[in-house]
C-alpha cells in the first residue's frame, strides 16, 4: 500500500477561536475552512506548554518539554536520544524537509552547522532571531535563508522598517509588498521541496513541515492584508485587567513589562483586526501550496495537518501572549484531512502537541521504538475506533517562581499557578470566556479539591514535580502593587 506524503503546517501564536471553522465571523480562511470541511476538526485541542520552544519540541518528539529538553522556559535544546519526527518518518522511507521558524536551539554561530534536528532540506527564518544574537545589523549571509533572501530581492531591512518588534502589539501594516512577505516566500520555499522531491525522489514519500512565523507580532500584514476587517466590528476581548485580581500573577507581569495597560479598548479592536490580517494572508499561502499539490496530482494523497504552537490572549483581560492557561493562550486549533481521513468531522476528545508525532507514525505505517508521552489520535481520526485517548489533558509551563499547571477534564479547567499559590477553576461550558473564576466560591469548594488531587495526579504522572512540593503546593511571593512600578522591556524592537 502508498504510503501517504505528509504536509504539516503550523502557524506561531495561533487562537483556536481565530479561524472560520472555529465560528469566528470575521476570520476570513476559506482554505483552512476547507481542510476542515474534507477532514478532522479536533475542537478540545491543548498546547503542553503555551510559549514557541517547548511546543516546538513536543511537536518533535512526542513528549512533555520538561522530558525532552529538560525545561519548561522558552529555551533548551532536545536531549539526545529523544524520539525524532523526522527519524521516525524517514525509517519507514521518507524525505524530510522544513521551511519557516523552527525555533530549534541553540541557534547556531556563522560559519557553524545549523541544528536542524533530521531534516535534509530546510528554509530557515527565525523572525530575526538569530541575527540579533550574532548580526544585529544584518550584514552578514547565511544565518536566515530569509533575510538573504530579501537582500537580494532588494528589499533588505524592511521587515523592520515599521519599527515594530517580535513583542510588541502595537500593529502596523509590513513596508514589504505581498510577494516579498515571509509567508509567502515560506510558501514557495514549500513549493520548490515539493518539485525537488518529485524529481529527486519519485516514488518516495515526503514529509514537509511548512513553519509560519505568523501571527506571531508583530501584526504587520501586508496591504492590503490590514483593512480587510472594520475594527469597529471586532468584539471586544474577553474580561478586564480587573478580572486577573485572582488569577496568575505573571499575566500581569506581562502587561507591565509589555506596556500593554496603555491600549485602549479601541486599539485593541485595530490589533485584533490586524491580527486576522495576518491569519488571512496566512491562509491565502496555504492555499498556494495546496493548489500546488493538485497540479502536481499529490493532493489525493497527502495528510495535511494544521496546527499552531500555542494562542495569544490578543487583549484578553488587558494583556497578550502565551506562558498562560486561559484559552486564548493554551487552546490551539488542530485540522487534518487527507487519505482514510473521514470529511466534516469534529472530535471533541482532547489532543496535543505531544499527540502529532505517534498520530502522524501511525498514518505513515512507521514505528516508535522509543516510548512517548503522546498519544496517537489515527484511530479516531480515521473513524476505526470512537473511544477517546484520553480523558484529561495536563499542560505547564514555566519555571519557577513562575511556573503554572493546568489540568482540563469534561466540564472543568483548573488552574494552579506558584506565583501566591493561585488557584483558578472554570467552567467551560457555562462560561468559556473564562470570566469567572469560581476557586474562591463556597459552592465549588469540593470541585475544588477533587481538580487540585487530578491536578496533582497528572503532574506526577507525566513527570512534572516541580509544580508540587510534598504535601502541598509550592508557593513563591508575587507583589501585584510593585509589578505596576516595572518599566517596559522585552519589546523585541529590531532594525535589520
Amino acid at each position: 500500500m502508498e504510503k501517504p506524503n505528509i504536509l504539516l503546517v503550523t502557524a506561531d501564536q495561533l487562537r483556536q477561536d481565530a479561524l472560520g471553522c472555529s465560528g469566528n465571523i470575521h476570520a476570513r480562511t476559506p482554505n483552512l475552512d476547507g481542510i476542515a470541511s474534507r477532514g478532522v476538526v479536533f475542537s478540545n485541542a491543548f498546547t503542553p506548554n503555551p510559549i514557541c520552544v517547548p511546543a516546538r519540541a513536543s511537536i518533535m518528539t512526542g513528549n512533555y518539554s520538561h522530558v525532552c529538553t529538560g525545561t519548561k522556559n522558552n529555551s533548551g535544546r532536545i536531549k539526545e536520544g529523544q524520539p525524532l519526527l523526522t527519524s521516525v518518518l524517514k525509517k519507514a522511507g521518507y524525505r524530510a524537509y522544513a521551511s519557516g521558524k523552527l525555533h530549534f536551539l541553540p541557534y547556531s554561530p556563522p560559519g557553524q552547522p545549523r541544528l536542524v534536528h533530521g531534516f535534509e532540506d530546510v528554509n530557515l527564518t527565525e523572525s530575526g532571531r538569530i541575527l540579533a544574537k550574532f548580526d544585529p545589523e544584518g550584514k552578514m549571509e547565511g544565518l536566515e535563508d530569509y533575510y538573504d533572501y530579501l537582500r537580494e530581492a532588494g528589499w533588505g531591512g524592511y521587515t523592520r522598517a515599521h519599527g515594530i518588534g517580535n513583542n510588541d502589539v502595537r500593529p502596523c501594516p509590513s513596508p514589504l509588498p505581498p510577494e516579498h512577505y515571509v509567508d509567502s516566500w515560506i510558501a514557495g520555499c514549500t513549493i520548490k521541496q515539493v518539485d525537488r522531491h518529485v524529481k529527486e525522489s519519485p516514488g518516495r514519500p515526503f514529509f514537509i513541515w511548512m513553519s509560519s512565523p505568523k501571527p506571531h507580532s508583530p501584526y504587520d500584514p501586508p496591504r492590503p492584508y490590514d483593512c480587510l476587517v472594520n475594527p469597529r466590528d471586532i468584539p471586544l476581548p474577553a474580561g478586564s485587567s480587573e478580572g486577573l485580581k485572582d488569577r496568575n500573577p505573571f499575566i500581569e507581569y506581562t502587561r507591565a513589562t509589555h506596556a500593554l495597560d496603555s491600549l485602549s479598548p479601541e486599539a485593541w479592536r485595530v490589533i485584533r483586526s490586524y491580527y486576522y490580517g495576518n491569519v488571512s494572508f496566512l491562509d491565502a499561502m496555504i492555499g498556494r501550496v495546496l493548489k500546488h499539490l493538485g497540479e502536481k496530482g499529490l493532493a489525493e494523497n497527502t495528510i495535511i495537518l494544521f496546527t499552531a504552537d500555542h494562542g495569544d490572549l490578543l487583549g484578553d483581560f488587558g494583556s497578550a501572549f502565551k506562558c498562560n492557561h486561559l484559552n486564548g493562550s493554551v487552546r490551539v486549533p488542530l485540522l487534518a484531512c487527507g487519505p482514510g481521513i473521514g470529511a466534516g468531522r469534529r472530535i471533541h476528545d482532547f489532543a496535543g502537541l505531544q499527540d502529532i508525532l505517534p498520530t502522524l507514525a501511525s498514518a505513515a505505517g512507521a514505528r516508535v521504538e522509543a516510548p512517548v508521552q503522546g498519544k496517537s489520535q489515527w484511530a479516531r481520526m480515521t473513524g476505526k475506533d470512537e473511544k477517546p485517548v484520553r480523558e484529561v489533558f495536563y499542560s505547564t509551563t514555566l519555571e519557577s517562581p513562575n511556573q503554572s499547571g493546568m489540568v482540563a477534564s469534561g466540564r472543568w479547567k483548573y488552574i494552579y499557578s506558584e506565583g501566591n499559590a493561585t488557584e483558578e477553576l472554570y467552567d467551560q461550558h457555562e462560561d468559556p470566556r473564562e470570566e469567572r473564576n469560581l476557586a474562591g466560591e463556597k459552592d465549588y469548594e469540593k470541585t475544588l479539591v477533587r481538580c487540585r488531587e487530578m491536578l496533582r495526579e497528572e503532574a506526577l504522572r507525566v513527570g512534572d514535580e516541580r509544580i508540587i512540593s510534598g504535601s502541598g503546593f509550592a508557593s513563591a511571593r508575587a507583589d501585584r502593587e510593585e509589578m505596576k512600578k516595572l518599566h517596559a522591556t522585552g519589546m523585541g524592537w529590531r532594525w535589520y
